[in-house]
Parts: structure tokens; C-alpha cells; sequence
């Protein structure tokens, strides 16, 4: 019988080698966001800090693995066999739960998801117990430690809220001194303020950092806790005095140094206090299999009270393991990057695409703040306004460079240092305060203070961060659920269930890596679409031809398949093309959200040069549309079960789309390879394809007046027909557009160039 929990042990280890994987992936943006967004340092050097203070926090700390073993349920209550389950029940659901954020690259808290996995199993388990054993479920507390889970809910109601504020206030405050021209204030104030934050980080390390490590004795961490305040003030005159001498002798930029102090402070504290979220399960199977192997009783009658024991010690080789793997993880994930994506596209300073959508929930805020603020201005003086406002004023920025910081070093000094004093704070309160929720909700505080969020991107980034927490809840709803409901089908299904939830794990796993494969790819073929980098007629003109390459590429096989989708009244396939759509119309909105960042970028000579891109994206908007309304209208025909289209309707249809496959196959060739001589004869075939489509809707005419019988399907074709004459004139208007910038472009060349 001890070769199943063998087989169980050696799962749950493969298990959090995964959830180190899927874990630092989504907690990488904890101590990353700050110095990747504001591009203090390279980023390889950000990832070497980053990487020494996950190597010393795994290296040198025990971690808080009673959190795992005893912190959640009374484990004297559970025999071996049930903590067994409870532990493989938590590991599944955990790294299914922390996969599928990031996936979608969303932070999420490993802390929350490994606590309310761990209630949930325990909390099945139980209730299972007093069922089977015909007991009271009034009894049920006496299984759980619900003072913990109490707490611990409370101090995430607390961190969300205290985070943001005090964020938003410090920022706003750093902001009137330093202003946006920090480079010459930093000359007289940044000792202060640099003594100021590297005191709180050093705190933060002494306070959160040697709480756990295991060559701090108790009786020299209780002497820290005692001396706080005279710690600090040492702390302070020592790194101010440090901070001057470094600014005036070598010439250090103070706000760098914090950045990079910060970043492994936080490193360090990811992963000395929330590496029991990876591996403290795993760790606390095997004590409880050290402890059941040399009792000599069976696994259904031996108690684990064992496991609360003070004098248990997390193997050193473990978490030495742990480190390495750590480490390899946060070099190599992908989904890592988009995670920090995320945190760093919602506190960014400026315009740009909008990854989350407004809802009313940010409407409503937003409008309430607008209105706050013009109640604010009403009694403050006129002169005060003035002053605060040219504090915020900003640099002027000619054009939006691609490796622009997403904000400046002041900000991502006030995310860490801020941070690292909330986190200090509850953790000498023993607070269990969750470094996802306090590395956040700073960052977006102090976003807002900086006017981050003006009236052009407030919505959407209200409601970004409100979509980020509703998943922080949803976290410790999900993982309550799936980690009870894999807990029940163990107990029931024994050896059976274990390995058909091991199979279907590696199954979604794959599935979601094979996902977030493809989304990476697509994000990348976005990216070539932007206009950032675009300064001369030549690159508008390379620019311009990969973009209605792109766009008449998609057409035509978005088109081409909805015919025959329609045809067929395939309903999955014409839903499949409505997502196709908007993917579409998300790339052209995105290139139109651009042109302000585009115009800017060219100079006074260029002024046509605007004009053309202008008229461009309107001709390409103007084809999506078309593309659109025969997408939709069919999709919403064949959905509402009306009556096919006539077979002699999609014979013509499709005699149409067979002449657009080669039209837009030719403009596509043209524009791939810019051959644009060739421009003037396409555009001869414009009067023939009008003229065959004029003769469809005549032919239509006739049927109505003789066969046709049915007003929907009429409506569907009517539109199809005339939506495709629109997709047309849009094409041939965008090629006449394009060829004569083009003949333009080519004279003013030649009379600068002349053939000699």
C-alpha cells in the first residue's frame, strides 16, 4: 500500500515543479514591474538582480511552511491517507488555476489560491468525515483554523484599499518636488529622498526578509523587532550621507540605485515568504509520509498531528532546488512578460492601445472623479491651480519611441519604496498580506496620482484594475471549488481518479501552452502593423503596403469563407469568422488610435504625407465595415434559423467571390511585392466587377417578381450584393489613393535624385 503514496510523492514533486513554472510566471510582476516599466537599467541587468535576490530569499530561508502544514486545517483531525489527498487535490487545482491567468496575463495572488485550495479540500474532507462517520456538522470548526482564513481575508480587503491610497499619496507628493524634470532636482533633494527610500527597502529586508532565514536566531530577530525606530534612523543618516557622496563624487543616479535595490528586495521577499505557495505543500507530503512510514499503523487510522509540530525544517536541498528552478523560470517564461505586460500597460504614462474594455462600473467612476475634481477647483484659488498644475507638467515628446518608459524613475522609486514599507508593516503586525496585492495596487495608486489616468484613458484603466481584482476574488472562489471538488473524486475514486486528473492536468496544460503559443504569435504580427517608428516617405510608403497587404489578405479569406459558411449554413464555422472580424477591426482601430503619435512624428514638409495615411486608414475602415456587415448579417441569419439562400443565390455569390479572390489576390501581389506599376491596370477591372454585381441585383429584381418568396432572404442578399459593391469602391479608392502619393513620391524623388 505505501507504493501508491511512493507514486503520489514522486506526482506532487513533478507537480511543483510545474507550480514553480506557472507560479514565478505569474509573480514575476511583483518585483519586475517597477524596474521594467520605467527602464532604469537594461533589462538583462534587471533580470540578474532579479535573479540573485530569488537565489538568496531560496537559499537562505525555511520559508512559512506551517502555512501548508498546520496554518489552514488542525491536522490532528486527518488521518495520512486524507492529508495526502488534500495536499494532491491542492497541487492540481493550484497550477490549473495560476495557468489559466497567466494565459489571459492576469496577476493573480499564489497566496489566496494556495490558501483557499488548501480550505476548500480540507473543508470537503471534513464535511465527507462527519458524513460517512454519521456525525454533527456542527462540528466542522474543530477541522479548520478559521482565525487564519479570517485574517487572512480581512487583510486583503485591507491591503487593496491601504495600497492604492497610500501609493497615490506618497507619488503625488514626490511629484510637487521632483516634478517631471526630475533630472535637476534630483540634484539638491534626491539624497533625502534617496536616504529616505533605501531605508525603507533596508527595513523591508530586515523586517520581511530575515523573518525567515535560517542563520538569523530568534533571539537576534526579536533584538531587530525591539530596535526598529533606531534602525531606521541609522538607517536613514547613514544612506543619506551615502546617497550625496555617491551623487556628488561619482555621479550615481540615485534614483537607478534605488530601483535596483528595490527590485531585489522585492525578489528577495517573493521568494523567502511566498515559496511555501509552490512548494510548501510538496514539502509538507513528504514530513507527513517521514512521519506515517516509521509508525507502523495503517494510513487510514494514523492522525497527522505530527505536522504542527514547531521543530519541522524544510530540507535545505528542497529549497536549494526550488531556487534553481525559480530562477531558470523567470528567464525563460513567456507568459511572464505578459503578466508584467499587464501591470506595466495599466500604470503607463500616455496614450496607446487599451488592453481592457470600459464598462459601466468605470464610467461611473470616472465621471464621479471629473466631477470631484471640478467641485475641488471651484474652492481652491485659482493661483494654487497654476502652481500644482505646472508641477505635472510633462516633457514635450515629439513622436512616442517603441523603447519609450512606460514612466519615469521617480514613479518606480515610489512603487518600491511604498511596497516595501506596507509590506514590512504587516508582516510585523503578522498581517498576511499578499505581495500581489500590495506591488499592484501601489503601482495603480501611484499611476493615478501622476495623471496617468487623464480623460482620454481613465475608463479603460479603471476598469482594468477593477477586472484584475474582481480576479483576485475570483482566485479564492475558483480555487475553493475545484481544489473540494478534486478532493471528493480522490476520496470516491481512489487510484483511479488520481491518475485520470494527473492525465487531464498535462492534457489542459498542453492545451494552454499550445494557446498562449498561438496569441503570442498574433501578438507579434500586431506589432508589425504599428506606426511608431515611421519618420520618412519612404517608410510611410513600405508602411502603408504592408497594411493593405494585411488587410485585403484577411478580407479575402474572410469573405471567400463566409459565402461559404453561409452556403452550407455552417453556424460554428460563421461564428468562428465573427471572431476573425474583430480581430480585424481591433488592428485597424489600433493603427486610427496611432495617428496622433504618427502625425507628430513627421515634420512640416510632410504635411500630404498625413493627409494620405489619413485617407488610407479611412479606406481601409470603410472595407472592414463592409467585410463586417456581411459577416454579422450572415452569422445572424443562419443563428436565427431563417430560410437558405436559393442554390442559384450561391452560385452567384460565389461567382463573385471567385472574381474578388482574384482581385485582391493581384493587389496583394502588388503591395507584397511593390510592384505598383501594375496599380493602373487593376483599376481598369473596376468598371466590370461593378457591372457584374449590378447584373446580380437585377437578376434578383426579376426573381422577386416572378419566384422569390421569402423577405428575409431577399434582405440578406439585397445587403450582401451592395456591401459588396461598398467593398469595392473601398478598394479601388484606397489603390487610385495610393497611386497617385505614390507618383508623387516618385517625382519629388527624381528631382532630388536626378539620373546623371
Amino acid at each position: 500500500m505505501e507504493q501508491v503514496y511512493m507514486v503520489m510523492l514522486i506526482a506532487l514533486a513533478l507537480l511543483a515543479i510545474t507550480d514553480l513554472v506557472v507560479g514565478v510566471s505569474n509573480d514575476a510582476v511583483n518585483f519586475l514591474n517597477s524596474a521594467i516599466g520605467s527602464k532604469a537599467v537594461p533589462l538583462r541587468t534587471i533580470m540578474i538582480v532579479a535573479s540573485a535576490g530569488i537565489a538568496f530569499g531560496a537559499l537562505f530561508s525555511s520559508g512559512m511552511m506551517e502555512i501548508a502544514r498546520s496554518g489552514i486545517f488542525v491536522p490532528s483531525m486527518f488521518t495520512f491517507n486524507e492529508v495526502m489527498i488534500i495536499f494532491m487535490a491542492v497541487m492540481i487545482a493550484d497550477i490549473l488555476l495560476l495557468d489559466v491567468f497567466n494565459s489571459i496575463g492576469l496577476p493573480t495572488s499564489t497566496t489566496v489560491s494556495i490558501v483557499f485550495e488548501l480550505l476548500g479540500a480540507a473543508v470537503c474532507l471534513a464535511i465527507y468525515k462527519i458524513l460517512v462517520q454519521d456525525g454533527d456538522l456542527a462540528t466542522l470548526g474543530s477541522y479548520i483554523n478559521t482565525t487564519k482564513a479570517t485574517q487572512i481575508v480581512v487583510s486583503i480587503l485591507l491591503s487593496v484599499a491601504l495600497s492604492f491610497t497610500l501609493g497615490a499619496i506618497v507619488q503625488y507628493i514626490s511629484r510637487l518636488f521632483f516634478t517631471f524634470h526630475f533630472e535637476k532636482k534630483v540634484k539638491y533633494i534626491g539624497a533625502i529622498f534617496g536616504g529616505l527610500a533605501i531605508t525603507a527597502i533596508t527595513f523591508f529586508i530586515l523586517i520581511k526578509g530575515l523573518k525567515s532565514v535560517s542563520f538569523i536566531s530568534a533571539e537576534n530577530y526579536n533584538w531587530i523587532k525591539e530596535h526598529q525606530w533606531t534602525i531606521i534612523g541609522i538607517s536613514f543618516v547613514l544612506w543619506t550621507g551615502l546617497a550625496q557622496l555617491l551623487m556628488s563624487v561619482f555621479k550615481v543616479n540615485i534614483l537607478r540605485l534605488i530601483i535596483i535595490i528595490g527590485t531585489f528586495a522585492l525578489a528577495m521577499a517573493f521568494a523567502g515568504n511566498d515559496l511555501v505557495n509552490f512548494i510548501g505543500v510538496p514539502i509538507a507530503a513528504f514530513q507527513s509520509y517521514e512521519l506515517f512510514s516509521g509508525s507502523g499503523m495503517s494510513a487510514d487510522s494514523y492522525t497527522m498531528g505530527g505536522l504542527a509540530s514547531n521543530e519541522i525544517v524544510a530540507p535545505f536541498y528542497f529549497l536549494l532546488f526550488a531556487g534553481i528552478v525559480m530562477v531558470i523560470t523567470l528567464w525563460t517564461s513567456k507568459k511572464a512578460r505578459d503578466v508584467v505586460a499587464t501591470g506595466v500597460d495599466l500604470s503607463r504614462q500616455g496614450d496607446g492601445a487599451e488592453k481592457f474594455s470600459p464598462n459601466a462600473l468605470s464610467r461611473f467612476i470616472v465621471r464621479t472623479s471629473v466631477y470631484a475634481g471640478i467641485g475641488i477647483n471651484y474652492f481652491l484659488p485659482k493661483s494654487v491651480q497654476l502652481k500644482i498644475d505646472k508641477q505635472f507638467e510633462q516633457p514635450e515628446v515629439k513622436r512616442k519611441k517603441k523603447d519609450a518608459p512606460a514612466f519615469d524613475m521617480v514613479r518606480a522609486s515610489v512603487n518600491l519604496m511604498v511596497a516595501s514599507i506596507l509590506i514590512s508593516i504587516g508582516t510585523s503586525l503578522k498581517l498576511p498580506l499578499s505581495t500581489t496585492y500590495v506591488t499592484f495596487m501601489v503601482a495603480m495608486g501611484s499611476s493615478f496620482a501622476d495623471r496617468a489616468w487623464d480623460r482620454e484613458s481613465a475608463v479603460y484603466r479603471v476598469a482594468g484594475v477593477f477586472n484584475v481584482i474582481g480576479g483576485w476574488f475570483l482566485t479564492a472562489i475558483v480555487a475553493f471549488i475545484s481544489a473540494a471538488v478534486i478532493a471528493y473524486l480522490l476520496s470516491i475514486g481512489g487510484t483511479v481518479a488520481f491518475v485520470g486528473l494527473l492525465i487531464v492536468a498535462a492534457v489542459l496544460l498542453y492545451r494552454s501552452a499550445r494557446i498562449h503559443a498561438r496569441k503570442a504569435k498574433e501578438e507579434e504580427e500586431k506589432r508589425k502593423l504599428r506606426t511608431e517608428d515611421i519618420i520618412t516617405i519612404h517608410e510611410i510608403v513600405n508602411d502603408s503596403s504592408h497594411h493593405i497587404s494585411k488587410v485585403i489578405g484577411k478580407t479575402n479569406k474572410l469573405y471567400s469563407e463566409v459565402v461559404d459558411n453561409l452556403g452550407l449554413q455552417e453556424l460554428k464555422k460563421l461564428k468562428k469568422n465573427k471572431k476573425t472580424l474583430r480581430k480585424l477591426e481591433d488592428e485597424v482601430d489600433e493603427l486610427k488610435g496611432e495617428l496622433f503619435y504618427f502625425i507628430k512624428s513627421l515634420d512640416e514638409s510632410s504635411i500630404e504625407a498625413s493627409k494620405f495615411y489619413i485617407l488610407m486608414l479611412d479606406n481601409l475602415q470603410d472595407m472592414v465595415q463592409s467585410i463586417g456587415y456581411i459577416v454579422k448579417n450572415s452569422y445572424s441569419h443562419v443563428n436565427n434559423n431563417h430560410k437558405n439562400l436559393k442554390f442559384n443565390q450561391i452560385r452567384d455569390l460565389k461567382s463573385i467571390d471567385n472574381d474578388l479572390q482574384v482581385l485582391f489576390d493581384k493587389i496583394k501581389y502588388t503591395f507584397d511585392k511593390e510592384s505598383f506599376g501594375d496599380i493602373d491596370t487593376i483599376l481598369e477591372e473596376k468598371q466590370e466587377l461593378f457591372d457584374r454585381v449590378s447584373n446580380l441585383i437585377q437578376k434578383q429584381i426579376d426573381r422577386i417578381r416572378t419566384t422569390e418568396t421569402s423577405p428575409k432572404n431577399t434582405k440578406l442578399y439585397f445587403g450582401l450584393l451592395l456591401e459588396t459593391k461598398d467593398l469595392i469602391t473601398a478598394s479601388m479608392n484606397l489603390l487610385e489613393l495610393f497611386r497617385d502619393f505614390y507618383q508623387d513620391y516618385k517625382e519629388v524623388k527624381e528631382k532630388a535624385f536626378p539620373v546623371l
